[in-house]
């Protein structure tokens, strides 16, 4: 038996085997090796742990239960959406393969095989992309808490992710869409779409006290999402930059002023069961209205247009590839549609900036260019002589 010093473990043979501790009282810590030098290892291991701070009791935690934990702590911190999306990545993608083994004991190959056999199940590189998020932002809390030393997923490699080709209309195609809509109310959505670049939760979530006449200002302040087993609520925007403010033109202004006279209309044409929740574009009864009608008039105006049909999110990349090439200000055009950083726009809408480069490219040359002004000054020379002359 060989005994080491306090509060750093001990290292004995029972029998055939070697038997390594450390902690004390209800966090001691036991496991058994095979030869004296592995259970060495793992005690000077475990004690190094200790000293960087990790939590020996709570390294037993089992995967599973953590994220459990976690998504109990998240629940306040992130849109019901979100907390479903990672509930469902947690119960179906992770706790089948890793859900039994204890934090502590979770390795980058572990995680790595994770990802690998998904691929070869079909998941896509984007939905596996995704199950790397939900498991990185998990044991980035472990990490904080002292449970483990580390951040596992750190050290894996992640799958690429084809860039999808970006459909968009043009300023010709745009003016077709909005021509061939079938209702008032529809003319004025998809217009606001394409000249703000808005998700749909964020137009749907739009009240009129949200607008300022005067000033053309229109705040973002929510959206509007459909939530399990609660229907059509109002939540917080995507992220914090999603609330944000937008100038309005003056075409969008007078659509809009036009529009609501219509719907004051509607409103006391309906009466009592009207349900006054002040918004720009609610339901017959001034409820929320439902994503999934916008889409069907969105699809029956392209279908009467003869456009090709793109998603209703496309009119946001419509917008942005509009404003970048009429020369607006990237970061204008971040700001308008509610990114993060502009790194993302850029990245986003990369396939506009060669165009951009050529017209700069020109318009720097002009600036630098010497004009010749030789025959102007000469017959300024000439002028003046005459008026001597005659004089």
């Amino acid at each position: 038996m060989a005994k080491r010093a306090a509060g750093e473990g001990s290292v004995f043979k029972r029998g055939n085997r070697w038997v390594a501790q450390v902690g004390s009282g209800k966090e001691r810590e036991t496991k058994y090796f095979s030869t004296q030098r592995e259970a060495n290892e793992w005690r000077q291991k475990k004690n190094e742990q200790r000293r960087q701070g990790l939590n020996v009791l709570g390294s037993k935690i089992a995967l599973s239960k953590f994220l459990d934990d976690w998504l109990i702590v998240v629940k306040t911190s992130v849109r019901p959406n979100t907390l479903d999306q990672y509930s469902q990545i947690a119960q179906h993608h992770i706790k089948p393969s890793l859900g039994n083994i204890l934090l502590r004991d979770l390795t980058p190959h572990q995680v790595q095989m994770l990802y690998t056999s998904k691929l070869e199940e079909g998941t896509s590189p984007r939905t596996t992309r995704l199950i790397h998020s939900v498991l990185h932002a998990a044991l980035n809390h472990a990490l904080k808490l002292g449970l483990v030393i580390r951040n596992v997923s750190d050290a894996v490699t992640l799958p690429k992710v084809p860039r999808k080709e970006m459909k968009t209309l043009d300023d010709y195609q745009v003016r077709q869409l909005i021509q061939a809509t079938e209702s008032p109310q529809m003319e004025v959505l998809f217009w606001v779409a394409v000249t703000t670049g808005l998700r749909q939760g964020e137009i749907l979530g739009l009240k009129w006290s949200d607008l300022d006449w005067q000033s053309k200002r229109l705040h973002i302040q929510r959206q509007v999402q459909r939530i399990k087993g609660k229907g059509l609520v109002f939540c917080e925007p995507k992220s914090a930059s999603g609330r944000r403010m937008i100038v309005l033109g003056q075409s969008t202004i007078e659509k809009l002023r036009e529009y609501k006279r219509d719907q004051e209309t509607t409103r006391i044409h309906v009466g009592s069961k009207w349900k006054d929740n002040d918004l720009i574009f609610p339901s017959p009864y001034g409820e929320p209205l439902d994503s999934t009608i916008v889409v069907k008039a969105y699809k029956r105006s392209l279908k009467a247009a003869g456009l090709p049909e793109i998603r209703f999110h496309d009119l946001r990349h419509t917008a942005a590839t509009l404003m970048l090439q009429q020369g607006i200000n990237p970061k204008i055009v971040q700001e308008r549609l509610g990114h993060s950083d502009i790194s993302l726009t850029l990245n986003t809408y990369s396939h506009v900036l060669p165009n951009m480069q050529e017209v700069a490219a020109e318009k720097m040359d002009e600036l630098l260019t010497l004009i010749d002004v030789s025959d102007e000054l000469k017959e300024i020379k000439e002028a003046q002589m005459k008026y001597i002359v005659s004089r």
